[in-house]
């Protein structure tokens, strides 16, 4: 019998090579990180050939790895777009997503490209507002989904994530001890832009407010710069940026809830896009039955 390649094995092959090494592609996959070797292995014996180096850190391919990485990428595409087509065809149309600024980078990638490989005939909108906008575009039916940073304790919506908050300064420049202390915040409206204000006014730190924007290229533009300091998720700090410590003088923040909002009618593709989002942003320390889940899921 000829050789045949297990779109499983090709899946796990990819991840390990978009997450940069084994551990990382365990979690992607939802498997053991020994599972993960052996899937290697088995598909090294079908090709008869070594897809990774042995010596070195990280996953870095042989030449034949290289070679079979760009027919992997478009086999698995094929066979997912096929699955879809023949097993969902229903599942078509437009979805629009919003969502803040600062997610965009950090977590949506990985989502929508997992989601458009399974359901390629689903056009994705990406609106990019603050919480504060997102929630009067879903009022107004613009939108089928959006993420929406919320205080703890203070959640609509469904619980994705919840993001430890930080104090932010460039690692090679002392913005944070001028006086006045001089800030990059978001704009009017945004909960990081709130608990700075707050935080800082409770200690009688002076400051103001040197730079606003609704972008985080904006934000980390002035950042890294070492032009003024910022409240931002702990996963979004950019290399050359450092989170700064309360024995440095600045007070505690609360943790961020990520939370996932739905427009007024569900509709099965968004239902299945909420999902690839649960899993994308793996909420932290939450268990399952505390997510609170906003009207238009419980009716």
């Amino acid at each position: 019998m000829a050789a045949q390649l297990d779109p499983d094995l090709l899946r796990t092959f990819i991840a390990i090579v978009d997450a940069g090494g084994f551990t990382s592609a365990a979690q992607r996959v939802h498997r053991t990180q020994s599972a993960v070797s052996m899937q290697v292995r088995r598909l090294e014996a079908i090709l008869d050939r070594a897809l990774f180096q042995r010596e070195g850190r990280g996953a870095q391919l042989t030449p034949d790895g290289e070679a079979l990485l760009g027919y992997a990428r478009r086999l698995l595409k094929l066979h997912d777009e096929a699955l879809a087509v023949l097993t969902r065809p229903d599942l078509s149309g437009l979805l629009r997503l919003g969502t803040p600024d600062d997610y965009v980078g950090r977590f949506l990638p990985d989502i929508l490209v997992r989601f458009a490989r399974a359901f390629p005939r689903v056009q994705v909108e990406v609106h990019c507002e603050p919480s504060v906008n997102l929630r009067g575009l879903l009022a107004a039916d613009r939108l089928d989904l959006a993420l929406i940073t919320c205080t703890p304790g203070a959640e609509t919506g469904e619980v994705l994530r919840r993001e430890p908050t930080v104090w932010a300064t460039a690692e090679r420049h002392l913005a944070h001890e001028d006086e006045p202390l001089p800030l990059a915040l978001f704009q009017p409206g945004c909960p990081f832009r709130d608990w700075a204000l707050t935080g800082l006014s409770g200690l009688n730190r002076p400051y103001r407010i040197a730079y606003t924007s609704a972008s985080i290229s904006g934000i980390l533009a002035a950042v890294t710069a070492g032009l003024a300091v910022t409240v931002l998720g702990r996963s979004i700090l950019p290399s050359g940026v450092r989170a700064l410590r309360t024995e440095e003088g600045f007070p505690p923040l609360p943790p961020a809830s990520i939370t996932l909002h739905r427009g007024s009618s569900v509709s099965a593709v968004a239902e299945c896009l909420a999902g690839y989002m649960r899993e994308g942003f793996a909420a932290e320390g939450l268990p399952p039955s505390m997510s609170v889940m906003s009207p238009a899921v419980m009716a």
